[in-house]
């Protein structure tokens, strides 16, 4: 397994080439040695051939002294046979009668003449063909001498070969030489033109990292081969991908805006009657202050009602800026994020006449090193589509909570629940495609949120009815910086 994975692991510019060369080695063996044993049964062959026409001669001369007994006459034909086939390279020839004595020997003083020849020896010599021993590079053979049916004795014949095995070699060595050439040129033209085919894969492939990594750019026109048409159509799509994406981001960014805008008008005119309050009091002290401005207790009042309405004001204002205009700075989520939101929610839960259940565990003060804008807007869209969920006189909550290094937090409804194809925008592997504006674009926003922060998000079924949904954000060791959504 951990060999494949390796091999998996090599660009498939080298692994072609290594698998021509493979394959070049196993066909270029599977030829040699069928040629090498073409060439020995050719050599054997001929070298039978030329045994049986050596003890041919051999015997028509030598059998009408063997039948006499006539040794020096045997000895002439022995010296004059290995004369007349120094081809054959004879290397010991031996005449031996019926009874198995030696009557004559090519080398008389290895095989003396009228000695009784050992089984073993003649057990080396075959009847019919050559046999070769590659040992001591010699071939063996035997013809029995038959006057008129009888036999009346035997030739026994050794010859070198090692010339045999020389031509081998020689055929060998060529071989590997040639296929080894032919490996290498194949391989390396395999490898100059995996790596033609596989260039523009290695383009695509640099642009599809640099997509991955949110700098996609499309391929410029110049580097699309014209004459390559698959090519072309490949780096065309990635191009049409690009533009889509882009045209998907710059949707999400509209409509993301949009919800911003929207959910804003929703809260506007409850702003509007949160700020109308103040005013109202605030023209009613600056009229006292004109009729009675000279009593020192009634200046004092107006001017601290008129302070109550100013800060009121103010407190209105600031969490609407906060929340809707672009940050282009990092603070860190704080309780006061969570003031705001409740504030914000204020005149939409006064309008539905709903009550907000608040339950807030996190200190004070900076209480996680994560950007706070993204996490108020999601928590204000939870808020806003749980009221919205929620029918008039009924009830949401929010709780918060830091444990575990992380920020959780919780948003309850009274609603009728959230359908699967919503719920499915929070909880999902994939967050899925772009939702229009009023088909769950700020769930969407939240999942985006929850995200880039590296938190997760779950979606159930509230105990009395309604919907629970709970995020949780991980605390960071160190400053990181997040869009908002």
């Amino acid at each position: 397994m951990n060999v494949l994975r390796a091999w998996g692991s090599i660009p498939v510019s080298y692994r072609v080439p290594v698998l021509v060369a493979l394959l070049m080695v196993v066909v270029s063996a599977a030829i040699s040695e069928r040629v090498l044993d073409r060439l020995s049964q050719t050599q054997e062959a001929a070298l039978d051939g030329l045994a049986e026409t050596y003890l041919d001669g051999l015997s028509a001369a030598i059998v009408p002294a063997v039948m006499r007994g006539d040794v020096w006459e045997i000895f002439d034909a022995l010296d004059r046979t290995t004369t007349a086939y120094r081809s054959l390279a004879p290397l010991e020839t031996v005449v031996a009668g019926v009874d198995g004595r030696v009557l004559a020997a090519s080398d008389p003083g290895r095989v003396a003449t009228y000695s009784q020849l050992p089984a073993d020896y003649v057990a080396q010599f075959g009847l019919r063909s050559v046999s070769i021993d590659s040992d001591t590079m010699a071939g063996s053979t035997r013809r029995d001498l038959v006057y008129q049916g009888q036999k009346v004795g035997a030739v026994f014949a050794r010859f070198d070969v090692s010339h045999l095995f020389a031509e081998r070699r020689e055929i060998l060595v060529t071989l590997l030489a040639t296929n080894g050439m032919l490996a290498a040129a194949f391989a390396l033209g395999g490898f100059l033109l995996v790596r033609r085919i596989t260039a523009p894969l290695g383009v695509l492939e640099s642009h599809m990292r640099s997509a991955a990594n949110g700098m996609a750019q499309p391929i410029p026109p110049a580097g699309i081969p014209s004459r390559d048409r698959e090519v072309a159509s490949l780096f065309n799509g990635y191009n049409a991908l690009v533009q889509a994406q882009r045209d998907s981001d710059r949707l999400a960014t509209q409509l993301a805006e949009e919800e911003r805008l929207a959910s804003l008008g929703r809260l506007a005119s409850g702003m509007a009657h949160e700020i109308n309050n103040p005013l109202g009091g605030l023209f009613n002290a600056i009229g006292t202050l004109k009729a009675h401005g000279s009593a020192p207790g009634v200046r004092e009042t107006s001017i601290a009602l008129i302070e109550r309405g100013l800060q009121g004001i103010r407190d209105v204002v600031a969490a609407a800026l906060a929340t809707y205009r672009p940050e282009r700075s990092t603070r860190t989520f704080a309780v006061a994020d969570l003031e705001d939101v409740r504030l914000l929610m204020t005149p939409e839960l006064r309008r539905k006449r709903q009550r907000l259940e608040w339950s807030v565990d996190l200190g004070s003060g900076e209480v996680a090193r994560v950007n706070g804008a993204p996490i108020r807007q999601a928590l204000l869209n939870l808020l806003l589509n749980a009221s919205a969920a929620t029918p008039e006189g009924g009830g949401i909550a929010l709780s918060a909570a830091s444990r575990g290094g992380e920020l959780r937090f919780e948003v309850r409804d009274e609603g009728p629940g959230l359908p699967p194809h919503v719920a499915r925008i929070l909880v999902a592997s994939e967050p899925g495609p772009i939702v229009s504006a009023g088909g769950g674009l700020g769930l969407w926003m939240v999942r985006r949120t929850v995200d880039e922060c590296g938190g997760r998000i779950a979606v159930a079924d509230g105990p009395n009815g309604g919907t629970v949904i709970a995020m949780s954000i991980p605390i960071a060791q160190e400053e990181r910086r997040f869009d908002a959504a």
